[in-house]
């Protein structure tokens, strides 16, 4: 396994900034923004590293060029919008989008790209299955035909009232998973397994990992606070963010041990991740530095 870095916490940063920071603090890889540009909807989105709607033959051989100098992979190509967006204008605007970053992850011959399945949050999860049966074969069979596959994360994407009640990413558990897979069996379409989120809705993060072994394409390591005082006053149907926070590994109660060791044990030998979403380390950018600096060594513990 090799530790990298999700880029979308560096956001102020230009491609061969966000290369060069990666490299001096020992990550091997990275997974790439590659939002379109624009004012983001939310916070970590509208960040782009790699421009896909600009990337010509010459600009994919600079990029290679300078991972290579740098030593520093690109893990994935990665963009998190909602394809199954109630809004038909948003809906496909990212779908188009999506596309165009899995063209971009064949020309720079990368291969993976990871994104969210997502979910017209005001409707029923079977109502949502039917939209995804309707939407996701033909993205597929895009990604099918550039030889890349496509890794879904498992947040649920539910933070506010914006996205109550259902959340904007349907693919939040193994129960959603076996049906969306018996739906798209294609071998190019898995997960990007993320543990923090299994933490707050209460389930095992452990357990899935053996039957989805070969659905695990990439893997992020984001940790989960859960306060208990909080959940006891709020309650599970509140927001989650009121009894809930992100913080680095190691800082939250992800059993890190534990969730490394799995990965060991399924034969997982791909990239893995660090996504940086803790506030208490964003009052100023040399605190987001220290954050990466904080989680490469503890991780390093676990993959090295």
């Amino acid at each position: 396994m090799k530790l990298g870095l999700v880029s979308a916490i560096l956001d102020w940063m230009s491609f061969e900034e966000m290369i060069d920071t990666i490299s001096s603090l020992g990550y091997e890889c990275v997974e790439a923004a590659c939002w379109p540009s624009g004012k983001a909807e939310r916070r970590y989105a509208g960040v782009s590293h790699i421009d896909v709607d600009e990337l010509s033959e010459a600009k994919a051989e600079y990029i290679l060029n300078y991972c290579k100098e740098k030593n520093v992979e690109i893990s994935s190509l990665a963009f998190y919008p909602n394809t199954m967006d109630g809004d038909l204008e948003k809906r496909k605007a990212n779908i188009e989008h999506l596309k165009k970053v899995i063209a971009a992850s064949q020309k720079l011959g990368i291969g993976m790209v990871t994104t969210f399945i997502g979910r017209d949050h005001t409707k029923s999860v079977e109502e949502n299955l039917k939209l995804f049966e309707e939407i996701w074969p033909d993205i597929i069979r895009f990604a099918e035909e550039h030889r890349v596959k496509v890794a879904i994360e498992n947040c649920p994407m539910l933070f506010d009232e914006t996205q109550w009640p259902g959340g904007q990413n349907l693919a939040t558990t193994p129960k959603i998973w076996r049906r969306m897979f018996e739906i798209i069996p294609s071998g190019n379409f898995g997960l990007n397994y993320d543990p923090s989120h299994f933490v707050w809705q209460m389930m095992d993060y452990i357990k899935p990992m053996y039957e989805f072994r070969d659905r695990i394409f990439h893997v992020h390591y984001k940790d989960i606070k859960l306060y208990k005082d909080r959940l006891d006053d709020a309650g599970t149907m509140a927001y989650p963010l009121e009894y809930m926070a992100p913080k680095l590994p190691g800082l939250g109660d992800v059993d890190w041990a534990k969730y490394v060791s799995a990965l060991t044990d399924i034969g997982y030998n791909g990239y893995t991740c660090i996504e940086v979403e803790d506030k208490s380390f964003e009052g100023t950018h040399e605190d987001v530095i220290r954050s990466l600096k904080l989680s490469a060594r503890y991780m390093r513990q676990f993959v090295i």
